[in-house]
């Protein structure tokens, strides 16, 4: 199957229309608008590197897409690197052997970025990180030595998960999330997908004994999920109305998750939806302050990136950018992946795997050879930090967020986000439309420094 997508994607016939197309639009640009010129402009992107490719190629990465995963897993349950690792060594050399014929003339990481995060290079992203790094750092030394963390102990309770369920429903719908366009359904880990803007599904799960693990998956998913209904159906199907990036993907569900759900306001608004499907945990004298400081602590030690906070998660994505991008240069060996993934934890988040599978296997990403995912998830919250920024200065949010009412929080994004697709060519380029500025690691720094410090009472 992989060799006849391939095989589709790569016709000659498609080659010659998008050469003809191209050169209308350096001959005749008045003749397309902007999103026009950019569906030609992507679609020949996309047709260039499938047809840089070989079907061979796209059989075995099919393959061992299928063998890596197997692999992962049974070393996983086994905590065993050694029977993952001729696996990954596979992946490394065709994602070399991918990248060269894409672009010989550019880096393979960079080349391997731009599935995932297009325009960005390394370059960029060792400026973007090491200030992150070099910011971050001492914050979590001051929470982990010096820091009094917020009390939790007064949402510990069993919650009826179909009440939790019921509460995480009404939320999406009052975020904006259209039943009529979608559902929300449970699974063993949350995902949001669909057909179609008009059929998006996603999922969340339930712990009975944590609320607060399936609100906040549930907010997270209904954010990707705002995202797709939110698409421009004037261009239904064509690459100008895909996402631009997995990071403004994870931007917009992020932005719901830590900009608007982990704040003072959504708890005033929380609070009484808790308090009425569960008057037997919740006490009658809990405050919206107490709720939003229990809904903000940070993890120590913080082993598990999926299990991670906002404040530690980052160092988890500098450390895996870092050992991939080493990996895709040859300057670390496969073999010494835990011993170089378990220093970084220690020197980064202060803790030591003690097996394997806490560790250097605990994701499922290099196994289906996703490198060049990872920085995605922590551009996502910075640019999900810089957009929140420029919303607020425009709608004033927090009295609206605090009574229930998002609707011009999602209009907005709908505006300045969904609809626009892939129309700039990078997220920097984005970032400058919607905020004036290209991405600024900076704003996220001070937003977490801003909020985390009077948490911790440093």
């Amino acid at each position: 199957l992989a060799g006849i997508i391939f095989e589709k994607s790569s016709a000659p016939e498609l080659g010659d229309i998008l050469d003809r197309l191209s050169e209308a639009v350096k001959t005749d640009p008045e003749l397309f608008s902007a999103m026009d010129s950019a569906v030609i402009r992507d679609a020949g992107r996309n047709y260039r590197k499938t047809n840089a490719l070989t079907k061979d190629i796209a059989e075995r990465s099919a393959e061992l897409s299928s063998k890596g995963y197997q692999a992962w897993v049974k070393a996983r349950q086994e905590s065993d690197f050694a029977l993952f690792a001729p696996m990954l060594e596979q992946w490394v050399d065709l994602l070399k052997e991918k990248c060269h014929l894409i672009d010989a003339s550019r880096p393979v990481y960079d080349v391997c970025l731009d599935d995932y995060e297009r325009g960005l290079t390394a370059p960029r992203l060792d400026k973007v990180f090491s200030e992150v790094k070099e910011g971050l750092l001492p914050l979590l030394h001051d929470i982990r030595e010096r820091g009094t963390a917020p009390d939790k102990s007064w949402l510990a309770g069993e919650y009826d998960v179909k009440l939790q369920a019921q509460m995480c429903e009404e939320i999406a719908k009052d975020l904006g999330f259209s039943t009529e366009r979608g559902r929300l359904d449970v699974s063993v880990h949350p995902f949001t997908g669909g057909a179609h803007p008009n059929d998006v599904r996603m999922t969340t799960r339930f712990d009975p004994a944590c609320l607060t693990e399936g609100l906040t998956g549930a907010v997270h998913e209904t954010g990707h999920a705002l995202y797709e209904q939110g698409r421009n159906l004037e261009y239904d199907g064509l690459p100008v109305n895909e996402a631009l990036s997995m990071g403004i993907h994870e931007s917009q569900s992020l932005l719901w998750e830590r900009m608007v759900c982990l704040q003072p306001a959504f708890s005033k608004y929380l609070l009484p939806r808790m308090r009425s499907l569960f008057p037997d945990d919740i006490p009658a004298s809990a405050t919206a302050q107490q709720l939003y400081e229990a809904l903000n602590v940070v993890r120590t030690p913080s082993l598990i990136r999926v299990e991670s906070d906002e404040v530690t998660y980052p160092m988890h994505i500098i450390l895996r950018y870092e050992i991939e991008r080493a990996l895709m240069e040859g300057r670390v060996e496969i073999k010494d992946l835990p011993e170089v993934w378990n220093e970084k934890m220690q020197s980064y988040l202060g803790c030591t795997p003690q097996t394997a599978a806490e560790g250097v296997l605990q994701d499922v990403h290099w196994s289906v050879g996703a490198i060049g995912y990872f920085p995605t998830y922590s551009l996502g919250a910075m640019y999900a930090c810089q957009i929140y920024e420029a919303a607020n200065k425009e709608l004033a949010l927090d009295e609206q967020i605090a009574q229930g009412s998002f609707g011009s929080l999602k209009e907005w994004l709908n505006a300045k986000v969904h609809t626009t697709g892939s129309l700039y060519p990078s997220g920097d380029l984005l970032m400058e439309q919607v905020t004036g500025a290209p991405l600024n690691p900076s704003i996220f720094l001070k937003y977490l420094n801003d909020k985390y410090r009077p948490l911790y009472k440093l």
